[in-house]
């Protein structure tokens, strides 16, 4: 081998080269790997490392390959398609981030690199982060636009609910209604409203009205839905912040209010929604109007119509008064220049004298005016009779007063689904049953099918 000059930045190892001695084992490639690996693991098995990401790569499984970086060094890095969904946010070229995890090699190529099981955004939290990427992209794709806002109706009959019914969402949004309207027709959807499959199953949910209201006429289907939960953390509240609740409720045709949380809170799904109410309590008195305040309205209208049809027929019966009376103080005039000179016409005109036809049309303007109100005031009783049945049918509908009349509703738990058929029990199942007045709840002693 010719000597070369040794390289000022050269290890020392090989400076002295010449004097290594032959060692009594020698290792194979494997062999020195794996002891490299077992070195790198025992030493760093788990750190943080923080960088900048470079040479984004996601290959078609999920797992991500990138590089961290510095103004002097380059670690690479991978993230399997395991872990990958954990990340909420997206990671792009140039983040700064810090990265969780631990260093081995991958023994197929000899190379050391860092396997990543956490990523953070330096300077802010992952979930915020995530919110704001969404947030981004959705208005880009005119999901918030004003544009596609479908307009609340004033006083729906069936109005569809999307929320736990373990939460205390559903009970402030039934007791809402039940003091406002009680004849309101209303349909629960149980979800799951945080934790892992909750995204799924609102999304479902949402989807699910929607196609129930395709096969009903115009006068049955759901008018409006309300989705959504009471307070909780950043991450309790997640749920609503995902992409496929958002495109669920873009695409609803039923309009939708979101009620996420309290007040402070705000989510992607509220402002994806037709509406938003700051919580669910409100969502309810937003929805429906109170009984009370249209009761109060109809006798409001109902007096000022009669009283506009009385006003209009005055004011026509003063007006024809009116112009008779011109018109007779004109002939008089007239038969009192003429009378000397024209006798004969005179008479002629008397017979022509529009006064007595005018006296004539007063008595049947009287007549129909009279006409008119009593038939107004009819229309009026047959009106109040109409709303009156309305009202006494909605309330026949109601589900709460068919669980006054003595009826109950079953549902299996814990997933807590409405109960059709005593053939899906089995004997030991825990059932809840709700009442007019509370719930019991109950084990399954024997299923009996055969009716």
């Amino acid at each position: 081998m010719p000597n070369r000059a040794a390289s000022k930045n050269e290890p020392d190892l090989f400076k002295n080269s010449a004097s290594l001695e032959k060692p009594a084992h020698i290792y194979t490639v494997s062999q020195i790997t794996q002891d490299i690996k077992l070195i790198l693991e025992n030493t760093f098995a788990q750190i943080w490392v923080e960088g900048e990401v470079s040479g984004l790569n996601r290959i078609p499984t999920g797992t991500l390959f990138f590089n961290l970086k510095d103004s002097a060094s380059l670690l690479k890095c991978v993230i399997f398609f395991s872990v990958a969904p954990n990340i909420k946010f997206e990671l792009k070229d140039g983040m700064q981030v810090v990265c969780g995890g631990r260093v081995s090699v991958y023994e197929k190529d000899g190379k050391y690199q860092l396997y990543v099981q956490s990523v953070e955004p330096k300077g802010m939290g992952s979930l915020q982060l995530a919110l704001e990427q969404l947030k981004q992209k959705l208005e880009k794709e005119g999901l918030f636009s004003p544009a596609h806002k479908k307009p609340i109706p004033y006083l729906p009959a069936r109005i569809g609910v999307v929320t736990s019914l373990q939460g205390a969402a559903i009970k402030d949004i039934l007791k809402v209604l039940d003091r406002r309207f009680k004849e309101v027709h209303i349909m629960i959807s149980s979800v799951r409203v945080q934790g892992e499959g909750a995204k799924e199953e609102i999304a479902q949910a949402i989807e699910d009205f929607n196609v129930f209201n395709q096969g009903l006429p115009a006068g049955q289907r759901i008018e409006v839905m309300i989705v959504g939960r009471g307070g909780g953390s950043t991450e309790d509240l997640w749920a609503f912040n995902e992409e496929i609740v958002a495109r669920a409720i873009y695409k609803s045709k039923i309009p939708v209010i979101s009620a996420v949380g309290h007040e402070r809170d705000w989510s992607i799904s509220d402002l994806v929604a037709d509406l938003r109410a700051p919580t669910p309590s409100v969502a309810a008195e937003l929805v429906i109007p109170k009984k009370e305040d249209l009761e109060d309205k109809l006798t409001s209208l109902t007096r000022d119509l009669r009283r506009s049809f009385e006003e209009l027929a005055w004011d026509f019966q003063e007006r024809l008064d009116g112009l008779a009376h011109r018109l007779g103080l004109s002939m008089g005039h007239t038969l009192k220049l003429n009378f000397n000179q024209f006798e004969g016409a005179i008479k002629k005109l008397k017979l022509l004298n529009p006064a007595a036809l005018i006296r004539s049309h007063q008595e049947k303007i009287a007549g129909l005016a009279k006409a008119m109100r009593v038939r107004l005031s009819h229309f009026l009783e047959l009106r109040e009779s109409f709303f009156a049945k309305a009202v006494e049918k909605l309330a026949n509908l109601s589900p709460l007063n068919i669980l006054s009349r003595g009826y109950s509703i079953a549902f299996a738990m814990p997933e807590g689904k409405i109960i059709k058929d005593a053939a899906l029990l089995k004997a030991g199942e825990m059932i809840k049953t709700k009442l007019h007045k509370g719930e019991v709840l109950s084990q399954v002693r024997e299923v009996k099918t055969d009716g």
